[in-house]
């Protein structure tokens, strides 16, 4: 399964005002493990940046001045993504902005359906709890040190950690790596066979048309439909 974690730096809060994207940085996942494949690109915002953005991120307008336009990135940027899942702390923030500069380059917008917010996730994990990016971090103890100012590549890499201890995907990595089999030496491959004969199929025809029927009753864009077999 690959996800992209993804985090934006921006010269403010509504991009229906002009705002503009100033840096974008992404993780790529794979089984909800880093694989090492990131994209990260600092942006000209073609506009001033004000001193309320300054102080969250330190990038400044003459830094960014030369730097390339979102129009140059867009195609690497959307190879980039693919069409995995996106998982963003605070989403709605991002999605904005993004989809702010698609329509601006004419590229069409990223649909919500593929928004995980992990600002959702851990309000409903820890309700009434303080659910910034660094209260997650010293709630699971990780290093984020180096954060002295926003940084959408770091911050990225940071979520990266956060999301896998929110979804509790870190307890399940560390079964599966201790999980031995007999006679099986540490760090030697474990060979997964098939099995000779199937196993008989065990839904009826019955259960499978009123799954189908409760699924249609879901709209059109409802994600389940990508899991249909087409038998």
């Amino acid at each position: 399964m690959r996800e992209i974690v993804l985090d934006t730096e921006t010269t403010g809060l509504d991009p229906f005002q002009g705002h503009r994207l100033v840096e974008i940085g992404c993780v790529e996942l794979i089984n909800r493990i880093p694989s090492g494949q990131t994209f990260h690109r600092y942006l000209n915002p073609e506009r001033g940046v004000p001193e309320e953005a300054f102080a969250i991120h330190g990038l400044t307008a003459s830094f960014l001045k030369d730097k390339p336009l979102f129009a140059e990135v867009v195609d690497e940027l959307t190879a980039f993504l693919g069409a995995a899942p996106l998982v963003m702390h605070n989403a709605g923030f991002d999605i904005a902005f993004l989809n702010a500069e698609l329509e601006r380059v004419g590229r069409p917008p990223i649909a919500r359906e593929r928004m995980i917010d992990t600002l959702l996730i851990a309000r409903r994990k820890y309700p009434g709890g303080a659910n910034r990016l660094d209260d997650l971090c010293a709630r699971y103890a990780i290093d984020n040190s180096r954060r002295a100012k926003h940084g959408a590549l770091l911050d990225a890499e940071l979520l990266a950690e956060v999301y896998v201890e929110l979804i509790d995907a870190r307890q399940a990595q560390l079964v599966l790596a201790q999980a031995t089999m007999p006679g099986h030496a540490p760090g030697e491959p474990i060979i997964v066979r098939e099995r000779p004969v199937p196993l008989a199929v065990r839904v009826t025809a019955e259960e499978r048309a009123a799954h189908r029927a409760f699924i249609a009753t879901l709209g059109e864009t409802a994600i389940w439909r990508d899991y249909l077999s087409s038998d």
